[in-house]
């Protein structure tokens, strides 16, 4: 006789906190996958190269190293990012005036701007699912930014 298991996450096990991140992980990476998804007409730029943009967008003039340690790859899968964001005319390499031996890394205006309309499609489509909530449903997501604001930073 062969049993099944339940899915771990059902509506009574999210009063547990182990159950409610149980069933928060899986949403959120399947919100964080969708909104991936969701890219500028002709955009074909990996998600990797993506979130290099966004770090230089954050945080502009990074030697590659520094910024290899912010989005937590090696240096040398960094160069090949920065590389293919390069050839594009994304970003540009230029002189670090304290240390001639490195380069700092910045975006470019059309790579600023190719990112902001990125950021605006997925703005976008995640506000068209949201007006389609109840306002009950709205105000926690409201109280949810801040609340996965602090757990992102711990």
């Amino acid at each position: 006789m062969s049993t099944t298991t339940p899915p771990r996450s059902t509506r009574s096990d999210l009063r547990s906190v182990s159950g409610l991140a149980d069933g928060l992980r899986p949403a959120v990476m399947r919100l964080a996958r969708r909104l991936r998804q969701v890219r500028a007409d002709g955009l074909e730029l990996t998600a990797s190269q993506l979130s290099a943009m966004g770090t230089l967008a954050r945080a502009d003039d990074q030697p590659i190293g520094a910024l290899a340690a912010a989005e937590k790859v090696a240096a040398p899968s960094m160069t090949r990012i920065v590389n293919a964001l390069q050839e594009r005319g994304l970003v540009v390499r230029t002189p670090d005036p304290a240390d001639r031996r490195q380069a700092l890394v910045s975006l470019t205006p059309s790579g600023r701007d190719l990112l902001l309309l990125n950021r605006r499609r997925r703005s976008e489509w995640l506000a068209q699912r949201i007006a389609e909530l109840d306002p009950d449903d709205k105000e926690v997501l409201r109280r949810a930014v801040g609340i996965l604001e602090r757990i992102n930073a711990a």
